[in-house]
Formats: C-alpha cells, sequence, structure tokens
C-alpha cells in the first residue's frame, strides 16, 4: 500500500534560457513560433525573463529548481550529416549550404523543460520511486537530438538510486513520438497521496481510421503514452488516456498544455479540448473516485474565449500553483492581461470565488514570441522531503544561486542575436565558455561533454 505523505511538495524545474537563444521558427504547427520566424531576439532579455519568475516564485514560498541549457551548436548534428572540418568549417559550411540545418542545431528549444521528460511521483508507482521518462521529441529534427544530454542532466540530478529512475527516451519512431510532460497531466487530492495521471494523445499509430488532425502534426500517440505508464509502474486505476481534439491541433494547439492544465484535484481546461469532453470527463470522475477524491473541472466555454484567443495568449500555457489556504494561484503570460477576452474571463473567474482566486502576471515576451509560455518552461516534480534531500542541490534556487545566475547572464549573453549571427563562429566559443563557467556555478563538472 503506497504511504501517504502529507508533506510532499511540488518542485518545478525552469529551463534556464540558453546563450543561443534566437527565432528561427522551426516548429511547423506552432503558430506563435512561426510567426516570428527570423527575427532578432535578445538572449541576455529572454534569460533575465525567466530568472525573473523563478525567483518571484521562490519568494512566494514555491519550490524552485532549474534544468541547465544544452550546449550550441549541436555539433553531432551538423556532423552527422555530412559537414566536416574544424567546428569553423562546419559552421561556415552549414550556413553556406544548408542554413535550416544550422539553425536547428543552434535551437533555443531545450528551454522549455515541459518537453523534457514525464514524471510520475513515488506516490503512484510500483516501486515507491519517482520516475522519469526522458522524451525523444522525434517529430522535429531541432529538438530530436535534445534526449541524449536531458538524460544526462537528469541523472546528475535525480541521481540517487534509491529515490529516482530516469528512463531512456522511447525508440525514436513516429510510432512511439512523445513531448513529455506538456501531454500529461496529474490530478489528486493531494501532492503526496496516489493521483490519477492523464495522458492525451493526438493520434494512433496502429489505428488508420482513427481521428487525426489534417492540417498540422499530432506529435504525441497512444502508444507513447501506454509506453511511458508502462515503464513508471503506475498503480492499477493510475492512468487515464484522452485524445486531443485534432480539430484544436489543427488551429495551433500543439500541444495539450495549450489547452488545459491540471493540479491537485482541478481540471483547468478548454471546451475544445478533448475530442469528446463529457467521455474525458467521466473516466477522470471515476477514476479519482477510487482514490478518495473529487474532481473540480473549471471549463472554459467556446463562446467566453474561443480557440484563438486561448492560442496567442497562451491562457492555458499557465503554471496552476497550490497555495497553503488550500487554493490555487494561475501563473499567466502578460499576453493575456492584453486579450480583452481572456483578460475578461480571468477577471470573471477570480472574482466567482471558484478554487482560482489569484492571477500572478509575468513578462516572458522573448518566450512566448518563440512559442512558449509559463507551462512550456517548468518541468513539475512531486517530492517527499526524503528525495527532495537527495536531489543534487546546486539546481535549487536560492537569492544566492540567483544573484550569481544574473551575473553569468550578464557577463555572457548577448542582447542580440540575428539570424546571420549564427554563422560567426565566435558565438559558438562565447556558448562553450558561458556553459563551461555554469557548469562550475551547479556543481555539475562534466555536465558537458
Amino acid at each position: 500500500m503506497t504511504a501517504l505523505h502529507d508533506d510532499v511538495r511540488e518542485y518545478n524545474f525552469d529551463g534556464l534560457v540558453g546563450p543561443s537563444h534566437n527565432y528561427a521558427g522551426l516548429s511547423f504547427g506552432n503558430v506563435a513560433s512561426f510567426n516570428n520566424v527570423k527575427s532578432v531576439s535578445n538572449p541576455r532579455q529572454a534569460a533575465l525573463q525567466g530568472l525573473a519568475k523563478m525567483r518571484s516564485l521562490m519568494q512566494r514560498g514555491f519550490k524552485q529548481g532549474l534544468l541547465p541549457p544544452q550546449c550550441r551548436p549541436n555539433f553531432d548534428l551538423l556532423r552527422s550529416v555530412g559537414f566536416t572540418g574544424s567546428d569553423a568549417e562546419v559552421i561556415a559550411h552549414a550556413f553556406r549550404e544548408a542554413p535550416s540545418i544550422l539553425s536547428c542545431a543552434y535551437s533555443a528549444s531545450p528551454m522549455w523543460t515541459a518537453n523534457a521528460a514525464t514524471v510520475s511521483p513515488s506516490a503512484d508507482t510500483g516501486d515507491g520511486k519517482v520516475h522519469l521518462t526522458v522524451a525523444n521529441l522525434n517529430s522535429k529534427l531541432h529538438r530530436s537530438y535534445e534526449h541524449t544530454q536531458t538524460e544526462r542532466a537528469l541523472r546528475a540530478i535525480f541521481h540517487d538510486p534509491r529515490h529516482f529512475v530516469v528512463h531512456a527516451a522511447l525508440p525514436a519512431t513516429p510510432a512511439f513520438g512523445d513531448e513529455g510532460a506538456a501531454n500529461h497531466g496529474r490530478l489528486c487530492a493531494g501532492h503526496g497521496r496516489q493521483g490519477v495521471e492523464m495522458f492525451v494523445y493526438g493520434r494512433v499509430e496502429f489505428d488508420a481510421q482513427a481521428a487525426a488532425p489534417r492540417r498540422f502534426p499530432a506529435r504525441q500517440t497512444l502508444e507513447a503514452s501506454h509506453a511511458v505508464a508502462r515503464l513508471h509502474g503506475l498503480h492499477e486505476g493510475c492512468a487515464v488516456f484522452v485524445q486531443q481534439n485534432p480539430d484544436v491541433i489543427d488551429q495551433g494547439v500543439f500541444h495539450n498544455d495549450v489547452i488545459s492544465v491540471a493540479n491537485g484535484n482541478v481540471l483547468f481546461y478548454h471546451e475544445a479540448a478533448f475530442i469528446d469532453e463529457a467521455g474525458a470527463l467521466e473516466a477522470l470522475r471515476s477514476a479519482m473516485a477510487l482514490q478518495g477524491a473529487e474532481l473540480v473541472p473549471v471549463r472554459v466555454p467556446v463562446d467566453q474565449v474561443g480557440v484563438a484567443d486561448a492560442v496567442t495568449s497562451y491562457l492555458f500555457n499557465s503554471q496552476l500553483l497550490s497555495k497553503p489556504d488550500g487554493k490555487m494561484a494561475l501563473v499567466v503570460p502578460q499576453e493575456c492581461q492584453e486579450n480583452a477576452a481572456v483578460a475578461r474571463y480571468l477577471e470573471q473567474m477570480v472574482a466567482a470565488g471558484g478554487p482560482i482566486d489569484e492571477l500572478l502576471s509575468f513578462d516572458l515576451r522573448q518566450s512566448m514570441r518563440n512559442g512558449g509560455g509559463p507551462a512550456c518552461l517548468r518541468l513539475r516534480v512531486a517530492l517527499t522531503p526524503q528525495e527532495a534531500a537527495a536531489l543534487h542541490p546546486g539546481v535549487i534556487l536560492t537569492e544566492d544561486l540567483y544573484g550569481k545566475l544574473v551575473a553569468w547572464v550578464e557577463r555572457h549573453y548577448r542582447d542580440q542575436l540575428a539570424p546571420a549571427d549564427l554563422a560567426d563562429p565566435t558565438l559558438a566559443l562565447e556558448i562553450h565558455a558561458a556553459l563551461d563557467d555554469l557548469s562550475v556555478i551547479l556543481g555539475l563538472p562534466g555536465l558537458y561533454q
């Protein structure tokens, strides 16, 4: 029988934005990313905006960690497709012959750690350990190489085998397309109690008759979701599999976390999120009832917030956080206040006195322009005190670490990065120097090969 821990806390591990933050528009299906293709980015501002959000939540009492950026450019990718010579020659040849591939090698996408892995807390697993399965992200070239370094980082942070199991990515084939926690949510009576894990998939590989989007690709398969649930050894009744509405995928909802978010016993979702709304809610209610918990759905009607408004504001790509008083805070991007329909809905929702009674708004403009909001930036991990003590401490945010990271960013990051700058071989040298410095700050020597 699973032990119940009332002192379990949720840790949010935000992606630390890397020095190569740029707008390459590589993610077909991600409307925000595509709309800002080839514009000039500000890596320094992007990193400082992310750090400011982390610090603010830490100061409010929420547990906050970070995942380090990956090394860029990805020379393994460039050399694997035939570019040879010195590093400078590889960059020059790639920029001249295949600039899109060089953009892939410089991708900033590891900052969105909701795609790093899927996480099951120890309360849900048969062996009583926290399980993390690294996402293969094989639907996009620029992300398909991430899992190697992601696994390396997760093994360095969640290193104690008494408490953690880190699984390698699923086979890199379309049948097992896996985009991590962006298509996974957990509902429970409390973080330390056995919960219900909601796996949301976009298509079924081995059923040609199953509904699927027609315009944009569905990135998560049912087969991948089943595989992750098996690897994590979830207790019977802990997993519910729900299909995302293919029509909203075709409107730019490339991950479930762009149309719904779950926390505690609350599911905050758009009316059009699931292909079978009533069936999804009934499956979740039934599963939660078996755990002695009650589902509290917060439904956003399409006549109040259209799908287009949800996508442009990233209303649902928000963090839903449990507060000590039993209520919840919704962490939203600034864009939610700038969209009239969304701002009106949020004001009415908070005033109605439901489970969500506080809004926290952050300027994450640099991340938003590249297609990721607050939920994209974080990986949620519920930990007992013993599990938290077994983490690598160097990635848990403190005021001291925050100050060091701000100084590190200001020392190493450019304040402008244009597409043509990727051809500059000194950019790669600057990034390598920055990451060498970061590995010392975080106490993770050898993190980068």
